[in-house]
């Protein structure tokens, strides 16, 4: 594994960046596909320096969306087949979903994704200020524990960078079926730099049911749906 450079920032990670072995077919996928499909230079090791990414040559000059731990990767890949107007990047640790993901766009056909397979802190150090038109946090770890509750996602360590690197009028969505996670949402991201749209346990018009959701429903938690805009 390659080393970060003596001025990288030290940032502790919390979860699992793999879990069970994977498939042939998986190892097939990360080997084949998944430099083709990044971002630019994201990691310290190759962009020391954090020059910015180069989002007009990677997507054309489409509007840019960013999706935060994509999980398995269903809901990034039904956005970009739905929004082939827009240039998506999504992040995620987890090699597992990588790996999941990497076959959805195989078996979708869809050429406007972009994957870092890595902390999204790293992405944020090197997307421009206000690059982003629309964000994605959907079923992030819940941390249930109160004192893991600064390991969530909707803490001023994310939200601040998040705000930089999304444009004024942007969208934020947040949805999670843990009805803590949605107090702390709405305590943290409007001094961000949000202002709230709707608080709701009806889902978007373009949703699309993520693993994370079903497995909620069937253990009968129920979805929040929650809506900011960055403000100007």
């Amino acid at each position: 594994m390659s080393q970060k450079p003596a001025n990288a920032p030290w940032r502790n990670f919390y979860g699992r960046r793999k879990g069970h072995a994977l498939r042939d077919s998986q190892e097939a996928y990360l080997a084949e596909d998944l430099a083709r499909l990044s971002p630019g230079a994201v990691d310290w090791d190759v962009n020391p320096e954090r020059n910015a990414l180069d989002l007009k040559a990677l997507f054309g000059g489409r509007p840019v969306w960013l999706e935060v731990g994509f999980g398995g990767g269903e809901h990034l890949v039904h956005q970009a087949a739905t929004n082939p107007d827009v240039g998506i990047i999504g992040a995620e640790p987890y090699i597992n979903g990588v790996a999941m993901l990497l076959g959805k766009i195989r078996a979708a056909g869809v050429t406007n994704l972009a994957v870092h397979p890595g902390d999204v802190r790293d992405l944020f150090d090197v997307l421009p200020d206000a690059s982003v038109a629309r964000a994605f946090l959907l079923y992030p770890d819940p941390w249930p524990k109160a004192r893991h509750h600064r390991r969530r996602f909707v803490t001023p360590e994310h939200l601040q960078p998040l705000a930089r690197v999304m444009q004024p009028g942007a969208i934020f969505r947040v949805a999670t079926d843990i009805p803590d996670y949605v107090r702390q949402t709405l305590e943290e991201v409007p001094p961000a730099g949000f202002d709230l749209l709707g608080e709701s346990g009806v889902a978007w018009d373009d949703w699309i049911p993520t693993r994370y959701e079903q497995k909620a429903l069937r253990e009968g938690r129920v979805p929040h749906y929650v809506t900011f805009r960055r403000r100007d």
